[in-house]
């Protein structure tokens, strides 16, 4: 049982290398979803919004990654 354990594990581990940042890209994508179906006003910036989301998500990781 404890093989089987280590494998979903290690399986897991190659999509999901850093907790902190899945969850704070799947809380961005959620985020600009209830933004973009509520606040129409923001249509053609939604992109660009998105992508500095997206961006200073993994700028902030990598400077948190860097410091260890």
């Amino acid at each position: 049982m404890n093989t089987i354990n280590e494998a979903v594990k290690e399986f897991i581990g190659l999509f999901v290398d850093d907790g902190s940042l899945a969850i704070a890209s799947i809380i961005w994508v959620l985020i600009m979803a209830f933004a973009c179906a509520h606040i129409t006003a923001i249509a053609e910036w939604r992109a660009p919004i998105f992508a500095l989301g997206v961006a200073v998500i993994l700028v902030e990781n990598v400077v948190r990654s860097a410091r260890k």
